[in-house]
């Protein structure tokens, strides 16, 4: 098709478009994107959605905690229930709290799009009221939403993680069956004293098997895949996990410091991770997205700011305090992680909420975040946590270079420690 033929395709689909009622159009058919898009569907909303794939089966691992899921979502939606998580740092603790990992089947299942438009193809440009495909089709909306998750990580905070899939027998003696670990902070990694922290993270999927997932928080451009997967062998052997290497993997990368959106009508406006919904210091997203789902449908129902809804001052606060926590975790050592983590889960199951997943309940995370300092120990530790001292630790970190550990008690590990 020569370029007159092709100005006159768009030209001809510009026209169909003019007179279509689209109240909403939704680009992104991750859980956000399509929970927003059947919640508004279900609101009576004409709603169109753009997806590349719009019927394929997420393949991440998602899990929140009970309490968080939107009470219209069924209970098919849960793959495994964990009714109280444990955390060690130097000792075990005990989350009273129930725990979810969700199905993705079942989720996608409960978010049916059967009355709305969907389109196949990708969105290469989104303004305010309209999104021109890859094919040059051009949809037009009186709002357009933008769930297409997050930009590429490069330099940003980051998490990283490289997890392995195994059956619950074989995970066994790290976890016990019905178990799940939110945060194991062993050393029992194979890293020194002075390397990058991270740590285990382990849940059943309800399918029979366990994922063991080894993860860093917060290091500008993450911790990379061969690093975590060292670490993750290294961990496993030493509590007499037998892996073969063959085992299906998962690996987590992306930013975890996308800002909430500005204020204003007549924009596009971001959604889910892409709007800032991304927990800063621990990388949860999918629960906040689907818990504000309704917030969202309700404000352009009633021709109110959606964004203005989604983040009031109370919520902007909660991520500003949440920033600063990531900033801290990117710079910590293990021994600093460790006892930073020991200090926060003594605080309250209010505190550990209002860090953890409550949305704008600014007065509860400025308290933990105000104790868990407070309470850090050596006094000088709490230095690093606020920036004061080693403000850039890790930034510039070379994972490949050669290092030599000896006794962790004497704290040499070569030039890595130069980075101190």
């Amino acid at each position: 098709m020569g370029s007159f033929e092709r100005r006159m395709s768009v030209d001809l689909v510009h026209t169909a478009l003019v007179g279509l009622e689209i109240e909403l159009c939704v680009v992104g058919l991750g859980p956000a994107g399509r929970a927003l898009a059947h919640r508004a569907m279900r609101a009576g909303l004409y709603v169109t959605a753009i997806d590349p794939r719009p019927e394929r089966l997420w393949s991440p691992t998602y899990a929140c905690w009970v309490d968080e899921l939107p009470r219209w979502l069924p209970s098919s939606v849960i793959a495994a229930r964990i009714e109280a998580m444990t955390a060690w740092t130097d000792t075990e603790h005990r989350i009273e709290r129930p725990y979810c990992v969700l199905s993705n089947p079942g989720l996608r299942d409960a978010l049916p799009l059967d009355d709305a438009t969907v389109i196949a193809g990708r969105a290469t440009r989104v303004d305010a009221h309209e999104v021109e495909l890859a094919d040059g089709r051009i949809v037009r909306a009186a709002i357009v939403v933008d769930a297409r998750g997050l930009q590429p990580v490069k330099q940003r905070r980051a998490v990283s993680a490289h997890g392995i899939f195994v059956s619950a027998e074989t995970a066994a003696p790290i976890l016990p069956e019905g178990e799940g670990l939110l945060l194991d902070w062993r050393r029992d990694n194979g890293a020194g004293p002075h390397e990058p922290p991270s740590f285990l993270y382990a849940v059943p999927v309800g399918d029979g098997t366990v994922v063991l997932e080894e993860t860093s928080l917060g290091l500008r451009g993450g911790m990379p895949q061969h690093e975590l997967r060292k670490r993750l062998r290294n961990r496993l052997a030493t509590h007499g996990v037998q892996v073969t290497g063959e085992e299906p993997s998962e690996a987590p990368h992306y930013p975890l410091d996308q800002p909430p959106p500005k204020k204003g009508s007549g924009a596009v406006i971001p959604f889910g991770a892409r709007g800032g919904m991304m927990h800063p210091t621990t990388s949860y997203s999918v629960a906040d997205s689907l818990a504000l789902v309704d917030t969202a449908v309700h404000a352009i129902c009633d021709e109110r700011d959606p964004i203005a809804e989604l983040w009031p001052w109370q919520a902007r606060l909660v991520y500003w305090m949440r920033m600063r926590g990531l900033w801290g975790l990117g710079r910590l050592t293990t021994d600093q992680s460790i006892a930073m983590f020991e200090s926060f889960l003594q605080a309250s199951p209010r505190g550990q909420r209002a860090l953890l997943s409550a949305h704008d309940d600014y007065a509860a995370l400025g308290a933990v975040l105000f104790d868990t300092v407070a309470h850090l120990r050596p006094f000088r530790w709490r230095y690093d946590l606020v920036g004061w001292t080693h403000r850039n630790r890790w930034v510039g970190y070379d994972f490949d270079q050669p290092r030599h550990h000896t006794d962790r008690r004497h704290g040499d590990v070569g030039q890595a420690a130069l980075l101190n």
